[in-house]
């Protein structure tokens, strides 16, 4: 199953593509946005694996949405641009869209275009390397630097860490502050496996530290931590069978 975000100001071109997709038995669409601001944000939650695009937006265009997953080192869905407008097709492309699909979209040929999708996916599956075995030892302590002072926090108290901007804000039960590791998965490879899990992207929780789980959209999750704030993390698409597996939902 390829999970899918619709992103269009128009209302009937959503419904209209969204019927079109109903053909495909293996594209759910998890996610739509009438705006490139709220297509941000969907694909930073759900982590799709396509994402059908309007070039002009109100707020932030496609290509802008595009420009930002980039910006922020986010790894970018496969983007199909469907628009009235072919003269956006040199940059779209420039910026490794998948495909551009010129409105009104023939069934024809957005069936061509999820073939090239499902055979790009598979190719990437079939080519990722197994995981390799701990070269690194775990770690029981973690520095948390907050305002002007470095604590020396258990491991095990760490309730989930995040990153936005390349700077990942770790929370334990009483504290919150920066963590000196530049990347999630620095960090987690420092870390027991078993204990703290890669839920999203940008979210690294402690499985002991999860109080609730909370239906989400579209059959997904979202974990209240056992923190201060009671803080609601998604579960990525990716990662919902584990949590199913995990917690027997």
């Amino acid at each position: 199953m390829l999970t899918a975000v619709i992103a269009d100001d128009e209302q009937l071109a959503q419904e209209e593509l969204a019927y079109l997709l109903k053909d495909f038995q293996d594209i759910e669409i998890v996610g739509v946005a009438g705006n490139g601001l709220e297509a941000l944000d969907l694909i930073q939650k759900l982590e799709p694996d396509l994402v059908f695009m309007d070039v002009q937006m109100p707020g932030l265009d496609g290509l802008g949405v595009v420009r930002t997953l980039r910006e922020k080192n986010i790894e970018l869905p496969h983007v199909i641009f469907a628009t009235a407008f072919d003269q956006y097709a040199v940059e779209a492309f420039r910026l490794e869209a998948m495909d551009y699909l010129l409105k009104p979209i023939e069934r024809e040929r957005l069936a061509e275009t999820l073939e090239r999708a499902r055979r790009v996916i598979q190719d990437r599956q079939k080519a990722a390397p197994p995981e390799s075995p701990r070269l690194t030892p775990q770690r029981t302590k973690l520095l948390v630097r907050s305002g002007n002072r470095s604590f020396i926090v258990d491991s095990q108290d760490m309730v989930y860490a995040t990153i936005e901007d390349g700077l990942i804000t770790l929370v334990t039960t009483t504290m919150e502050g920066h963590s000196s590791y530049k990347t999630i998965e620095e960090l987690q490879a420092n870390l027991d496996r078993d204990t703290f899990w890669r839920v999203h992207r940008s979210y690294l929780v402690n499985i002991n530290k999860i109080k609730e789980v909370m239906p989400w959209f579209k059959s997904s999750f979202q974990l209240r931590m056992d923190d201060k704030k009671q803080t609601e993390v998604p579960v990525s698409r990716v990662q919902t069978k584990r949590l199913r597996e995990l917690l027997k939902l």
